[in-house]
């Protein structure tokens, strides 16, 4: 089975270390575990840090693969190349080693369009992509490799709500098919709590808890990462969601 695990992790730019002793127990993979915590807790810093983008103290433990195998989506995914849709998938897909596909590359390409509702747009050049067509066409592109370890930061920031479920329910599909780690960054947590099968809280550069969603996801951990008042409640089907009362008053 595929894991990441993080011993003692600490990042950061120049002076200013953003993460200390990050640590987590083996997250499993084949199904989805979000990342949450407010603006600039570190989140961003600490996928670049699982990715190697940057250096620091610690470990990153990837069971049963190497870091090859592991695929990095940033917030920031600027698409102004004059190339379509296809095009950008198959230089995802072959890495810049040229345009030829054989049979199955090119099944790979349809499938990753197909299970992203991107067939219909194929033959669209980049730029004239809405937004949300244009992050969905980034999360495509890294997942055409089909790799086992996947960071995503906020995939979901620029989509319709309908989007958001399609897209969060196509890659719990694609973790549960694969069997990969799929670490998502998300700021919804009613999202969070209906497609997440585990959390990382992340505060301060540092892990406030990690584990199953509901466990984690509580008013009290809500408040210490976001300062709000709330309450998880079930709905008439018995699925949990968050209810905000308000700003949280200091105590």
């Amino acid at each position: 089975m595929v894991t990441l695990a993080l011993d003692q992790i600490g990042a950061g730019y120049g002076r200013q270390m953003i993460l200390r002793g990050v640590t987590t127990p083996p997250i499993e993979g084949g199904a989805l575990t979000a990342l949450v915590g407010a603006n600039a807790a570190g989140k961003s810093t600490l996928f670049r840090r699982i990715a190697g983008q940057l250096k620091g103290p610690g470990t990153v433990h990837f069971g049963g693969i190497d870091r090859t195998e592991l695929r990095y989506m940033p917030q920031d995914t600027a698409m102004s190349a004059a190339l379509t849709v296809f095009e950008t998938i198959i230089l995802a897909l072959k890495q810049g080693g040229g345009w030829r596909l054989s049979a199955a590359e090119l099944a790979q390409v349809e499938g990753v369009l197909a299970r992203f509702d991107l067939s219909h747009l194929a033959d669209r050049q980049l730029p004239e992509l809405s937004g949300g067509q244009r992050q969905a066409v980034s999360i495509a592109q890294t997942l055409v490799t089909r790799p086992r370890i996947v960071l995503m930061d906020e995939p979901t920031s620029a989509l319709d709500l309908y989007r958001q479920v399609e897209v969060l329910n196509a890659l719990a599909t694609y973790a549960e098919e694969t069997g990969a780690v799929m670490l998502l960054a998300l700021h919804d947590i009613n999202q969070v709590m209906r497609s997440c099968r585990s959390v990382i809280a992340l505060a301060g550069g540092q892990v406030l808890a990690t584990g199953p969603t509901l466990d984690v996801l509580g008013p009290e951990m809500i408040r210490s990462l976001y300062g709000i008042s709330c309450r998880v409640e079930r709905c008439s089907r018995g699925c949990p969601m968050m209810i905000v009362d308000g700003v949280a008053q200091p105590t």
